[in-house]
């Protein structure tokens, strides 16, 4: 089954080659006969788009199909892998079914620092490509070196152009991308994920660093179609935009990557912009996790890339509704396999969704362990304060809570003239209300508050070892 709003569909008009497929023969422009590159990425869209309809049954069966290979290759060729596969009994000429699977020990991501090398693999098959390293940004105090060969971007590009083709996006349009992008610019298409096979608008790139005033002139000049950046910026950005009175006339759908979106953020963009807010789940070590939803505010796991576990403290499968931890691993990944992969984040599974794919769902993504909330009686909860909201507490331009000790949180401040120190003691009193605990509070003013390196915000951060 394909359904209609999931089609490859070419953009433009006849006076517009921008949006249609890339031809590679000189005055063929349509029907367009792509070069290899481009049959490829389609050929791949095709055979996702056949599986996002099946049931998550036949799902299943092909992932282990798969899994088995990566297994395989794993035994044979990574040494941390030929232990940890011997400790329950498998080789590799053995069968992986799901119940083999989940006697293995969840991957945390001190193992993987722990191990080092022996989580490479000593040789592979050549057609994956090339191997390069990277590092990822460290958001969850637990920076991972990996491994990764060229077939995996190829499978990332794959499933980036999918999210454009699911959302139906005009692909002729601006793209505006304010995130970590140190050299900047512009750019004549929005990436290799869909150069390769369409024609494309441009994409105009600023760094994340930038002044929000900036920022926002910046996007007026550019006037985009499509704004990618993190959901902290986007939140500045929408109320920047409606203090000024300011608008982007073509704007028709803003982008969320690298950080949690709330039903908040959603409700805010579409106040600043009247347009909806996307959001996706990915991970440099593993590629995509889940996309959002076409029709929904859910999150559809990408099964042909990953197979995601989310399960309670007793590593048990959690029931629609219930957070648990995330386990990923990862279905294309040879050079440095990442099995039962504990990534560091909380998650809430969903029911099987109403538009009918068969890709199981993620109802809400809740975040990094290190952003959750310690209290004295030993629990731990997702902290809820945004103090940009208190209305009796003007000028609090941006926030960060540091949970110093278990009684102990600092309060990062930057604030403007509307301020007044003589607020603290309303500004305490909110706090604890908020956090439903009376913790100590240290107030600290600042005249920014940094990102991280990748350029991702974190307005909670646990610092204490229990």
């Amino acid at each position: 089954m394909i359904s209609d709003d999931s089609r490859i569909h070419n953009q433009g008009d006849a006076n517009d080659n921008s949006g249609l497929l890339r031809s590679s023969i000189p005055g063929q422009v349509w029907p367009a006969v792509p070069d290899n590159a481009g049959a490829l990425a389609l050929a791949l869209q095709y055979q996702l788009m056949q599986s996002e309809w099946w049931t998550v049954e036949r799902i299943t069966q092909f992932q282990f199909a798969q899994l088995n290979s990566v297994v395989c290759h794993a035994i044979e060729q990574v040494p941390y892998y030929q232990a940890r596969f011997a400790e329950i009994g498998f080789n590799a000429g053995s069968v992986l079914t799901p119940e083999v699977f989940a006697r293995l020990p969840a991957l945390t991501r001190r193992d993987v620092q722990s191990a080092g090398a022996a989580l490479f693999a000593a040789s592979m098959p050549p057609s994956h490509g090339g191997i390069a390293s990277g590092e990822t940004s460290g958001s969850t105090g637990t920076p991972v070196v990996f491994r990764s060969a060229l077939l995996e971007q190829l499978f990332w590009n794959a499933f980036t152009l999918r999210d454009h083709l699911w959302h139906r996006r005009d692909l002729s349009g601006r793209l505006a991308a304010v995130r970590y992008a140190p050299a900047g610019g512009s750019a004549a298409g929005w990436g290799p994920a869909t150069d390769a096979a369409f024609m494309t608008g441009d994409c105009a790139i600023l760094h994340i660093d930038t002044d929000l005033s900036q920022q926002v002139d910046w996007l007026c000049e550019r006037d985009p179609v499509y704004l990618l950046s993190y959901a902290s910026n986007i939140r500045q950005l929408a109320l920047a935009f409606m203090a000024r009175g300011l608008q982007l006339p073509r704007l028709r759908e803003v982008r969320s990557v690298s950080e949690v979106v709330g039903p908040e953020l959603r409700t805010l963009v579409r106040g600043a912009w009247n347009v909806p807010l996307t959001d996706m789940y990915s991970a440099k070590e593993v590629g995509y996790i889940a996309l959002q939803c076409p029709q929904r505010d859910v999150y559809h796991v990408q099964s042909e890339n990953v197979l995601v576990e989310i399960v309670d403290e007793d590593n048990r499968p959690c029931a629609p509704g219930q957070a648990g931890r995330v386990l990923v691993t990862a279905l294309h990944k040879f050079a440095m396999p990442l099995i039962r992969y504990e990534i560091g984040d909380y998650a809430v599974p969903g029911e099987a969704c109403t538009c009918g794919r068969g890709l199981p769902t993620i109802r809400e993504i809740r975040g990094r362990e290190r952003n959750m909330m310690h209290l004295p009686n030993g629990e731990k909860r997702w902290p809820l304060c945004d103090l940009v909201k208190e209305p009796d507490l003007p000028g609090i331009r941006q926030y960060q809570f540091v949970q110093k000790r278990l009684d102990c949180i600092e309060v990062h401040l930057v604030v403007g003239p509307q301020y007044s120190r003589d607020m603290e003691p309303a500004l305490k009193a909110a706090i604890h209300r908020r956090l439903g605990n009376t913790f100590v509070l240290g107030i600290v003013y600042r005249e920014n508050i940094s990102r991280g390196t990748s350029g991702k915000y974190e307005d909670f951060r646990c610092e204490f070892a229990e």
